[in-house]
């Protein structure tokens, strides 16, 4: 898997997403902290080596339990949309066809990736979404909401 993410970067605030987590945690957390050491995490795009998200993910995992990987997409999703409402991609009329087409656009110049591996909407109607993205080890990963 190393080769497959070697090239890819994200946007340090998503880093910083994750740690602002654990930042009261600190001292007793040392090793999560130590791998995003050395990096330049001051500035919310400066771009980290996407290794980085996927040891703290996996380090998050296997120390803390899965659920707190709910918790750091939680966060993730949260400063995504309130970036797409401070950036005027959406507001809060807008459509969820809409709301995805932005996540489309963000996560495009938010990743780094030579490859061009990202989001897409490969359907869509009044009542339903699907979004494709490729998997760096299953090809692809799909997924689908239901419009209420």
């Amino acid at each position: 898997m190393k080769e497959l993410i070697e090239e890819i970067f994200i946007d340090a605030w998503a880093i910083n997403d994750i740690i602002s987590c654990y930042q009261d945690k600190k001292a007793d957390y040392p090793d999560l902290f130590q791998i995003v050491s050395g990096y330049d995490l001051s500035k919310p795009t400066n771009k980290i080596p996407f290794k980085v998200y996927v040891e703290l993910c996996s380090w998050i995992e296997k120390k803390l339990g899965q659920f707190n990987l709910i918790k750091i997409g939680r966060r993730i999703g949260e400063s995504t949309y309130s970036l797409m409402l401070e950036t005027n991609m959406v507001n809060t009329e807008s459509k969820p066809l809409d709301v995805l087409k932005a996540l489309v656009l963000l996560a495009q110049k938010g990743v780094k990736d030579p490859k061009r591996r990202g989001w897409e909407i490969v359907s869509h109607t009044d009542k339903s979404i699907q979004m494709e993205k490729p998997n760096y080890l299953t090809r692809i990963f799909r997924w689908g909401c239901s419009i209420p």
